[in-house]
């Protein structure tokens, strides 16, 4: 039996989850973002009725191995302390934290939409561009605690100097990221930023959501910011399974609503990658909202790998 939390910049979501998988005693309390304190009180509380059984934790961060410090963004009261060294210490139990993006591509892998496959890289089509890369059922550990972050691919490249900047930028949006680079593929690919794209095409102010129904409907100027979306999204999803050789690639996020969206970039993917296949590779994630707590559940040894 494992406690398992997946912890975002609103909610905690917390269950116990047994070896077969199952959850129970499920709830979620609001996320405590700016007080490192009080963010540790409210998962001893938590976990208090539960002596002794390990937490995992799926969290909108990255937690650095050396320094124990995780980064995220939306909790920064949380980033100046080694918080599973004293999430450990106060809640008296062994405490393993992943990053969501990385659970959820492990619970697919899982239990969902990529189970039986050996090498899965899971894709977040959400309010900005997440990814994980998942090996014979593990997390592929990476540089300071980072794999699979396909949203900060530099995608669009600045302007060589003897070339005129303006006239490029006319051509290609280079947007700055919140990373602190400019051009990562977060910065066109999220809702959020296919909002602005439309707007930059030549699109009114729109949501991500009626774009994509316009686009849907055949829509010009939808049609014409998607088609700069997708040009940018395949491209750096090709990148990465030509690197990495996934045979699939389960997505999630608001945008992987659209069918036709998904379906769509898997056709303009296996038209770019080296290996020829007739097979789709991108398919629609199936766990919903249990991907972060059953992913931060497989993150140790005490759930059962059965790859078939």
């Amino acid at each position: 039996m494992l406690l398992c939390a997946d912890i975002g910049g609103s909610f905690i979501d917390f269950a116990l989850v047994h070896p077969d998988g199952r959850l129970e005693q499920r709830h979620a309390v609001p996320t405590p973002t700016d007080d490192a304190e009080t963010f540790i009180t409210a998962l001893q509380t938590l976990c208090a009725p539960y002596p002794g059984v390990p937490l995992h934790i799926a969290i909108a961060g990255v937690e650095n191995p050396e320094t124990g410090h995780v980064h995220a963004a939306n909790i920064p009261g949380i980033c100046t302390i080694p918080l599973r060294e004293q999430l450990s210490l106060r809640t008296h139990r062994p405490v393993r934290i992943g990053n969501d993006a990385d659970c959820f591509a492990l619970a697919e892998a899982r239990f969902g939409a990529a189970k039986g496959h050996r090498n899965v890289f899971g894709l977040i089509l959400g309010t900005g561009i997440g990814g994980g890369f998942v090996l014979d059922g593990q997390i592929v550990p990476g540089l300071g605690g980072i794999t699979g972050e396909l949203g900060h691919a530099p995608v669009v490249i600045a302007p060589p100097l003897m070339k005129d900047p303006d006239e490029i930028r006319a051509t290609v949006p280079l947007f700055p990221c919140g990373c602190g680079q400019s051009g990562c593929l977060d910065t066109i690919a999220g809702a959020r930023s296919l909002e602005r794209l439309h707007l930059w095409a030549g699109g009114q102010d729109e949501t991500s959501h009626t774009i994509l129904k316009l686009w849907e409907m055949g829509d010009v100027q939808a049609t014409k910011t998607i088609s700069v979306w997708m040009t940018y999204t395949s491209a750096a999803l090709a990148h990465i399974l030509n690197v990495i050789g996934s045979t699939v690639v389960p997505v999630a996020g608001g945008l992987s609503n659209s069918t036709l969206l998904v379906q769509t970039l898997d056709r303009a993917v296996r038209d770019r990658i080296l290996s020829p296949t007739t097979q789709p590779l991108l398919r629609r994630a199936i766990l919903g909202k249990d991907a972060g707590i059953l992913g931060a559940a497989c993150l140790g040894p005490e759930l059962c790998y059965d790859p078939c």
